[in-house]
């Protein structure tokens, strides 16, 4: 019993760093422009097949098997990371930017928009079907103390548990973290203290957009990637975001954990129910709290 429990905390840990890495993009982008990026999943989705087209690129340039090629999934986390991110930019210029401080939620349907625009524009290059991706350090079920899980788990989850640390640093203790929690909190005040607002929004969708892209790539080996497999993935990160508080970036990283941890462990009871769980979850927490258990209500004063 405890070694099956140990693998489900494992399980749920390693998804939960995914889910709390689309929560952070959700909530950077929700405390500094009041928006939401609905296309987060179409992110997730483009950025895995983003990595896969640039390993293929280089192993034909240089006649290498990417499957026993480690440092090929450094590149495609590297590729997902930089595209993902440089597309943050025309999403927030042409979704967000014309609408964002208005009244109205025209952003909703800007956004979700620009997703389906370019998950056309990658079905067109890649088609619909899902794609087996090799782990960098192999599939074989690695069995410590009794214990089996795939090394794939154990990478996303340090480098999950390691991106978060370094956002949450980077939020804290430098002078660009420090002008994003100033916009967060007055919008104004932050233009009069001389802070580029626009910039720092753009910035913020950029950042988010990179977070996604690399989600996707992570994730690609465990779930194999489809071009489609994002939107659920983007729903539950969107979900730890709303249990933890979208106004609190490291409640937003614990809500994706609580978020990994339950529907992991309701798959040991059983596995049509996972998803049932996650969302009666989300709704017991807002019911207790609206805000989430870490959100603080955000008044604009005018």
């Amino acid at each position: 019993m405890s070694t099956t429990i140990l693998q489900a905390l494992i399980g749920g840990l390693t998804m939960g760093g995914i889910y709390a890495l689309i929560a952070l993009g959700f909530s950077l982008t929700y405390t500094t422009t009041r928006t939401l990026n609905f296309a987060q999943g179409d992110f997730v989705s483009v950025g895995a097949f983003v990595g896969l087209a640039a390993v293929g690129l280089v192993a034909s340039a240089l006649a290498i098997d990417p499957a026993t090629t480690p440092w090929a999934y450094v590149l495609a986390a590297l590729a997902a990371t930089v595209v993902m991110g440089a597309m943050g930019l025309p999403l927030y210029l042409a979704a967000i930017r014309p609408f964002a401080g208005r009244p109205g939620m025209s952003w909703v349907m800007s956004t979700i928009g620009f997703g389906i625009i370019m998950q056309s524009a990658a079905l067109s290059l890649w088609g619909p079907g899902a794609r087996m991706v090799a782990a960098p350090l192999g599939d074989e079920v690695i069995r410590v103390a009794g214990v089996g899980f795939r090394s794939q788990e154990i990478v996303v989850l340090v480098l999950a548990l390691a991106l978060l640390g370094a956002v949450d640093v980077a939020m804290h203790r430098t002078s660009l973290g420090r002008s994003m929690r100033a916009v967060a909190l007055n919008r104004d005040a932050a233009a009069l203290m001389g802070i580029r607002v626009t910039r720092v929004m753009a910035l913020t969708f950029v950042v988010s957009s990179a977070l996604a892209g690399l989600s996707g790539v992570l994730i690609a080996p465990i779930v194999s990637a489809s071009l489609f497999m994002g939107v659920v993935i983007a729903l539950k990160g969107f979900s730890a975001a709303i249990v933890g508080g979208l106004t609190n970036l490291r409640g937003c990283m614990l809500g994706g954990m609580l978020i990994g941890l339950a529907e992991s462990f309701t798959g040991l009871w059983s596995a049509q129910w996972r998803e049932i769980v996650v969302f009666v979850v989300v709704i017991a927490v807002l019911a207790a709290f609206p805000n989430g258990l870490f959100g603080k209500t955000l008044v604009e004063k005018v």
